[in-house]
């Protein structure tokens, strides 16, 4: 394990995209569980305002984001300088994808439907990183023979491949299923050869002309919807909080 770590992690300089990717899914748990509190009137937090305007915390988000960013690029490879850097830049991208519907929509529904698409970019990044974190790419790893570069390139092309099945699955409306591919491979590939869901981009630029398909795709979407739709909203609840309209005034 420690070989791995210092030859994988250490030598190529992952170790601040570690630092970040800890520090999202920190800010972005303890903001939810804080938000939470704020809604159910537990706890001493309370929503902070400025001049009767209440600031989401997108905003604090934003400045991290943008410091730790600046900062990082201008420590270079001093140790503490980056690390905190990357702890800042991590912290505000976890605010600020907390609030990513908000941005998206243009409108406060972080306790609506629409906001859960928060929580589905926040594990969609967290994917994505991770997988660069624990990636076998050679970039950065010294002394790599014939044998293992070649292996190394064989899992760089294998995840290329699967990015590319996770944007098909995504353009056909299937985020759940793209973000989990993103981890299990086959997850991906076989969401991608699936009918994408009528309302989605795929559907609206392929199916215009294939009423067939498109009725087939209508189907299908009502019966998963029918089948899954119960158990999807509750996780969302348990993540997410229940929406406005799930019985919140």
């Amino acid at each position: 394990m420690g070989h791995w770590w210092e030859r994988n992690v250490i030598e190529p300089g992952k170790l601040p995209l570690l630092l970040a990717l800890t520090a999202l899914v920190c800010a972005f748990l303890v903001t939810r569980g804080v938000t939470r509190l704020i809604r159910a009137g537990r706890g001493p937090f309370r929503d902070v305002s400025a001049g009767g305007t209440h600031v989401h915390h997108v905003v604090p988000g934003v400045v991290l984001m943008t410091a730790g960013g600046f900062c990082g690029f201008a420590a270079g490879d001093r140790g503490w300088a980056v690390a905190a850097a990357a702890v800042a830049f991590g912290v505000g991208t976890g605010l600020v994808l907390d609030e990513f519907a908000l941005v998206l929509y243009l409108h406060d529904v972080y306790w609506s439907d629409q906001g859960r698409r928060s929580v589905e970019a926040v594990v969609l990044t967290v994917a994505l990183a991770g997988t660069l974190l624990i990636g076998f790419a050679p970039l950065g790893v010294d002394d790599v023979d014939p044998e293992e570069r070649l292996t190394r390139g064989g899992a760089v092309l294998t995840v290329l491949i699967n990015v590319l099945f996770v944007l098909v699955a995504l353009a056909k409306g299937k985020i759940r299923i793209g973000v989990a591919g993103v981890l299990v491979p086959p997850v991906a590939l076989v969401a991608a050869l699936r009918l994408a869901r009528p309302d989605s981009l795929w559907a609206r630029r392929l199916y215009a002309r294939r009423p067939r398909t498109r009725a087939r795709a209508e189907r299908r979407a009502r019966a998963h919807d029918a089948r899954w739709g119960r158990v999807r909203r509750r996780f969302q609840q348990v993540v997410a909080g229940i929406p406005r309209d799930a019985g919140d005034p």
